[in-house]
């Protein structure tokens, strides 16, 4: 793919201080542009972290953006949405971004109310750390603050539905990523029980290279996830998409 706006960005090292996972702002157009985002529109950034991907598609594709997340910043312990407002000042957008202290499963947002809902290496995350029940809980609070015929684009890690290699087995347990990732066909599954019909969805053809890039630039690295990337050769772990609408 050619990165006609990520590529006008080119401090990899800031990029991945302000992005949550691999692709940082490739991963941002890779997904809106496979969401065709409409000028103008309202677009909800679920678990923005520090929001500079979110800064990225309200200046590129000129959108209202609200944005959740409910945690503190890991490093400096400043709200995400302080962090996201800052940023929003450096692009010079801060008109067209609000943030908002809240997450899933219980928003607090009103119902069929935006056109967009985009989120990236977030949902994973509630999997993890909550189980199935809990990131089904989430994808109908999604559905139902989506406008209808309105577009929900999700992006996050994803792993092959092949065994995991006996060489990466250890780095994936002791990181917790067989926890946390899943296949993409499971993931089709729930966001279509969820009530969502399916547009598109794949694995990303550039994930192993997203991930590499992400490895070398990662500001807070593990030791185990440094060895499975650097080990896995696209094997085992990947980057998978879906792009649904509410009917």
């Amino acid at each position: 793919m050619e990165y006609k706006k990520s590529s006008k960005y080119t401090d990899l090292k800031k990029i991945y201080e302000q992005c949550s996972g691999p692709g940082g702002l490739k991963l941002a157009e890779y997904l809106a542009d496979k969401m065709n985002l409409e000028q103008g529109k309202k677009l909800l950034d679920i678990g923005f972290n520090r929001g500079y991907q979110t800064c990225f598609l309200a200046k590129e594709y000129d959108l209202n953006i609200t944005a959740i997340d409910p945690w503190n910043d890991r490093e400096t312990n400043i709200p995400h949405i302080e962090l996201l407002m800052k940023n929003a000042q450096e692009f010079n957008i801060s008109d067209k971004i609000l943030g908002i202290k809240s997450g899933l499963p219980e928003s607090l947002l009103p119902s069929n109310y935006f056109d967009f809902i985009y989120c990236t290496t977030t949902l994973e995350m509630i999997r993890g750390n909550s189980g199935e029940d809990a990131y089904f809980t989430a994808l109908k609070e999604i559905y139902r603050i989506l406008k209808k015929g309105g577009v929900f684009g999700l992006g996050e890690p994803m792993h092959f539905d092949n065994p995991i290699p006996d060489d990466i087995a250890d780095y994936i347990k002791n990181i917790g990523f067989d926890k946390y990732f899943t296949t993409l066909e499971k993931t089709k599954k729930v966001v279509t029980e969820a009530g969502f019909s399916i547009i598109d969805s794949n694995y990303c053809e550039e994930a192993n290279a997203w991930w590499k890039e992400y490895n070398e630039f990662d500001p807070f690295p593990d030791e185990n996830e440094s060895k499975l990337i650097k080990n896995d050769n696209n094997r085992w772990l990947s980057f998978g998409y879906i792009i649904a609408n509410k009917l």
